[in-house]
């Protein structure tokens, strides 16, 4: 495809998820992301799992390269003096600057907006503090599942009459969160574009998280009610929810709207359509369908209740989406090829662009694998130059 942000360079110190998607997606479409690392504190994903069997180190994660193919790799020690003049001069080769530090760690280092746009107007900087860069909470720390307590997703999360549950695995740190940030740069990328004019994005996780509330808020400002556990309940559908199929641990979802849905599911199990109103017996409703629904392989139950009308789809496992044919025919998956792990499968933008798909143009990188070359190529840095830093440990 045309990589349409071909000529963006991006100075990223982004670290772990939320940040990591975004200046990923940045060089799906082209962009040249250089992503400022450390060996003495490498971002937390590289020492992460997965990892292939047979492998280790801080270059074997497959955490890790789910999230950062694609880019450039630059050691830096930004705990040594002479290691933030030289982040300062590359970040004066970028166009665009992204970090999701805790509120002071950039400026500490000389890197912050106001440092970077003196030489730079029409710089771009992203910074993504866990709760803004203001505020009593502005220096707090955390990770997406912290996220989604504090923004009020983890409590209503689960089944009537037990704990919460939460959204699963860093639901912040994976949907809303970049997808926030992305539409903000890119917003951003068309305003200096028209205007030459550059600016400072601050995106706070935990207001991009809190916005998904959406009808719970107003639902608590019009009446004062709060959302109570429902599990895979919902007001305009019964049975709606996820039953069991024959085998071990197989699942299909089921959602019954109309009186035709509700006949159509009854025929395929086999089961009295009763006229008793759905709603007011769901407990009942949900035992005896999983009580059908357990004989059944799951997808050709899948196949025949869509045939009658009913929407149904089986519950798929990772294996199962990792081998769809489907995703397998639009061409999302894409195998890299990484150093240290082999062939690594790589999922593709969730989009077309002129009909193709948008993949990564090369697995994650080594940790430093680039910093010799970009010390070279955009810091003008001679051998003796670069020898001299490297035996310092400012590069390494």
């Amino acid at each position: 495809m045309t990589a349409v942000l071909a000529g963006l360079r991006v100075l990223d110190f982004c670290w772990v998820g939320a940040g990591a998607l975004v200046t990923q997606a940045l060089a799906m479409h082209g962009a040249e992301v250089i992503k400022v690392e450390s060996r003495t504190r490498p971002d937390n994903l590289r020492v992460a799992p997965p990892m292939r069997p047979g492998t280790s180190g801080l270059d074997a994660s497959g955490y890790f390269a789910s999230r950062n193919a694609g880019k450039k790799s630059f050691a830096l020690n930004m705990s040594h003096p002479a290691a933030a003049p030289l982040a300062r001069r590359l970040a004066q080769a970028c166009s665009v600057v992204t970090s999701n530090f805790r509120p002071g760690v950039m400026e500490r280092w000389g890197l912050g907006y106001a440092d970077l746009c003196r030489d730079q107007p029409g710089l771009i900087y992203l910074t993504m503090p866990m709760q803004g860069a203001t505020g009593p909470h502005r220096h707090y720390a955390g990770f997406g599942s912290t996220i989604a307590a504090l923004a009020g997703l983890t409590e209503p999360s689960g089944q009537p009459g037990r704990a919460p549950v939460g959204t699963g695995t860093h639901y912040p740190d994976h949907v809303p969160n970049p997808g926030h940030a992305l539409v903000a740069l890119l917003a951003a990328l068309v305003h200096r574009a028209r205007t030459g004019q550059g600016g400072r994005i601050e995106l706070s996780q935990l207001e991009s998280t809190a916005s998904l509330l959406g009808p719970a808020v107003i639902r608590y400002s019009v009446t004062g009610e709060l959302p109570s556990r429902q599990g895979n309940r919902v007001p305009w559908a019964a049975p709606h929810g996820v039953y069991p199929c024959r085998g071990d641990d197989t699942w299909i979802a089921i959602c019954v709207r109309t009186e035709a849905e509700w006949a159509g599911l009854a025929a395929v199990l086999e089961m009295e359509a009763d006229p008793r109103d759905r709603k007011q017996h769901e407990d009942e409703l949900d035992e005896r369908i999983a009580a059908r629904t357990a004989r059944w392989d799951r997808w050709e139950l899948m196949r025949r209740l869509q045939a009658a009308g009913v929407p149904a789809a089986v519950a798929e496992t990772p294996g199962d989406v990792f081998d769809d044919p489907v995703l397998a025919g639009r061409g999302y998956w894409r195998t890299l090829h990484h150093p240290v792990m082999g062939p690594v499968r790589s999922a593709s933008a969730p989009h077309l662009w002129n009909g193709q798909p948008v993949s990564p143009r090369s697995p994650a990188p080594l940790l430093g694998q680039h910093t010799e070359q970009i010390a070279r190529d955009l810091l003008g840095l001679d051998h003796a130059e670069y020898a001299r830093l490297v035996a310092d440990q400012v590069l390494w």
